[in-house]
């Protein structure tokens, strides 16, 4: 899913190739993609488009006349831009819009087509997408630590709320605490100031380098490679690798269709969490330490 980083680079792509042209027409493939029924869509046909930003992880498209779009891109969703006229691809494309010098293409992989797309007639209508978290990025020391403690969470579970924290995933949830050395299933009102601390430098570190790098890769272009997998991460991804830091193999807690990534010796004391499936399976043979994974 783009996150924050990736939401931001396409907010400011966009802005930068495509703003101040008119879209000249709007080619919908699915219906189920547009959220609301007044404004249509297609209002947005002849309007200038002024700008893009980002409501937590949602893409805010700015046009005159005050409309506004709001994507949320989901798990699969992407955005390609291609030269004017460029055809909806067959099994993916959601949505074709054509400006008067290239045209932007909604794709979503998979069956389940989560995408959704809003349009409104002023921001702040807009607003109400927002789920009321603060910034993780913006907020102050302050405000992200009475966001954090208001309810008693996990850390995982609270990064990836956007109704306590705006911004933030599944992918740089797990380099945020990896980088704050915190287990994932830390109870935010057990958190000693220290760790709070810990956790508010290692948001803003890893937010703020993955966006600039991020930045630096596409350059002038276009974010076309938008991934939650990358091989500079840390431990995302990374179940069964070496730590880059202790030399412990990543391990993993499955849930649903998502997994969370972590270190046992740099984020939970050597403890190993226990994952729903594989502890089911195993039951009294799941390793409770690190030194029974390894056998040693």
């Amino acid at each position: 899913m783009p996150e924050l980083p990736d939401v931001t680079i396409y907010a400011e792509r966009l802005t930068d190739l495509l703003g101040g042209q008119a879209v000249e027409k709007v080619r919908l493939r699915s219906a189920f993609l547009v959220r609301t029924a007044e404004p249509p869509l297609e209002a947005i046909e002849g309007r200038r488009f002024l700008g893009a930003g980002r409501m937590q992880k949602r893409l805010v498209l700015g046009f005159e006349g005050n409309l506004w779009l709001v994507l949320h891109l989901m798990i699969a969703g992407r955005l390609r831009l291609h030269e004017k006229g460029a055809p909806l691809p067959n099994k993916t494309g959601l949505l074709a819009l054509d400006f008067a010098e290239a045209t932007l293409i909604l794709t979503e992989q998979g069956t389940q087509k989560r995408a959704s797309l809003h349009v409104f007639r002023s921001k702040e209508e807009a607003k109400r997408l927002d789920r009321g978290g603060v910034d993780a990025l913006a907020a102050s020391e302050e405000a992200f630590r009475a966001a954090l403690v208001r309810e008693n969470r996990t850390l995982k579970r609270a990064l990836t709320d956007q109704a306590i924290l705006g911004g933030i995933g599944n992918a740089y949830s797990d380099e945020i605490l990896f980088g704050a050395r915190l287990s994932p299933v830390k109870l935010t009102q057990s958190l000693t100031d220290a760790e709070l601390g810990r956790l508010y430098v290692s948001t803003r570190q890893t937010l703020i380098e993955w966006t600039e790098r991020t930045r630096r890769e596409v350059g002038q272009g276009f974010p076309d490679k938008v991934t939650a997998f990358r091989p500079e991460m840390a431990v995302h991804g990374k179940f069964g690798q070496a730590c880059r830091v202790c030399g412990t193999h990543v391990q993993r807690i499955r849930y649903a269709n998502n997994e969370t990534n972590y270190c046992p010796r740099c984020q939970t004391g050597g403890k190993l969490l226990a994952d729903r499936s594989l502890s089911r399976l195993l039951k009294g043979d799941f390793p409770k330490t690190i030194e029974e994974l390894e056998g040693t």
